[in-house]
């Protein structure tokens, strides 16, 4: 039996770097991804999909994003979904869920897990759910869940959401998920497949090859390890078979750029010009060094040429380090005089200020004065 372990959609998600026509193309990638994975489990023969937790960024998603979501697992009726309420779509009085228009669209194929009951997915075949019903629980959602489901002869898939305990740095937190007690429900035959969510990169966990998190379909943060992924998994008595598959179209990158001279802008300029797909692209560079105003003039244009070919292009404050340094010639060729040469003279001075922020600002300002000159002369 083979069925799609997949989480995280986040469907209604939003993010602050990305403008104009990029966000609604970023939204539409992650509804898109819907279909995919009904397509993908069509062409596996997959008997279903759980996905586990965060299928919606919130209770207060836009009624169209839902509707979308609901015409996106209606377009495969052979395929069921199993929805997991999670941290950020909890079951609780406001949740999408239970809302009208969630009511009125949702399929037969569509299928809220709102309980820890167990259900029978397929012949031998039990699902235990362990739904968030508030923002913050205050025990282990799983292991109650495991705990309260009692002995079956079927083979048991646990459909959990949250941090596991050996990951999580805050020991205190009582939501965490025991992965020792999930170990031993494993070895003592309890329970046979354990499809997590939260964790929006690819992971297995433990040592049983039978605790995983699918991670999201589409990425959505630079720090995700293997996001884009979902899980194809075959269950069978006594064996299971756990095959990542990439359905995500969208991607970030982090760069670090350390520019002295026009070999390293050029350095640059390749690696961004090779990028693919670039208008699903999201990047955030690191720049450091110390250029001419020429080169910083040069280095400007370079990333207005970009921001306009990527979906985000973001220089990545904390990690930056660039300082203009205009040499005499450049200032000379200037031909300033007058009040603009004082101000001149006195943002090179505060270029060289301690206070780095105080400097940056003047060192943007010097290169600005020399684009400005240069463009009207």
């Amino acid at each position: 039996m083979k069925f799609i372990h997949t989480a995280d959609w986040q469907l209604g998600m939003t993010r602050h770097f990305l403008d104009g026509e990029a966000q609604p193309r970023f939204s539409q990638a992650r509804l898109d991804a819907v279909g995919t994975i009904g397509q993908l489990a069509v062409d596996e023969e997959c008997e279903f999909v759980v996905a586990s937790g965060d299928v919606f960024e919130s209770n207060q998603i836009d009624r169209q994003v839902l509707t979308r979501a609901l015409d996106a697992m209606a377009a495969t009726p052979d395929v069921t979904f199993y929805l997991l309420p999670g941290n950020h779509d909890p079951l609780d009085a406001a949740s999408i869920f239970r809302s009208n228009t969630f009511r009125e669209r949702q399929q037969s194929n569509v299928v809220v897990l709102e309980d820890s009951g167990p259900i029978q997915v397929a012949e031998g075949i039990e699902l235990v759910a362990a739904p968030w019903t508030s923002k913050r629980p205050l025990h282990d959602l799983v292991d109650q869940a495991c705990a309260a489901a009692g002995p079956s002869a079927a083979l048991r898939i646990i459909v959990g959401h949250g941090a596991l305990d050996s990951r999580s740095p805050d020991a205190t937190d009582p939501a965490l998920i025991s992965l020792r007690r999930l170990e031993e429900r494993i070895e003592a035959g309890q329970i046979h497949y354990v499809a997590l969510g939260d964790r929006h990169s690819t992971t297995e966990e433990g040592a049983t090859e039978r605790v995983w998190y699918s991670g999201a379909p589409e990425p959505t943060d630079y720090r995700e390890e293997d996001p884009g992924n979902v899980l194809v998994v075959e269950l069978e008595p006594g064996q299971v078979e756990v095959t990542p598959r990439s359905v995500g179209s969208w991607r970030f990158r982090q760069h670090q750029s350390h520019l002295t001279s026009d070999a390293d802008i050029d350095s640059l300029e390749q690696w961004l010009d090779a990028l693919e797909d670039k208008q699903r692209a999201i990047v955030k560079l690191s720049l450091v060094g110390s250029l001419s105003l020429g080169q910083k003039e040069r280095l400007d244009r370079l990333l207005d040429h970009f921001s306009d070919l990527l979906a985000a292009l973001e220089t990545w404050e904390r990690r930056s380090d660039l300082v203009v340094v205009p040499d005499d010639a450049e200032t000379s060729t200037l031909g300033l005089s007058g009040f603009a040469s004082e101000a001149l003279d006195d943002l090179r001075g505060l270029a060289q200020s301690p206070d780095p922020s105080e400097a940056v600002r003047a060192q943007n300002a010097t290169a600005l004065l020399h684009r400005l000159v240069r463009s009207a002369s």
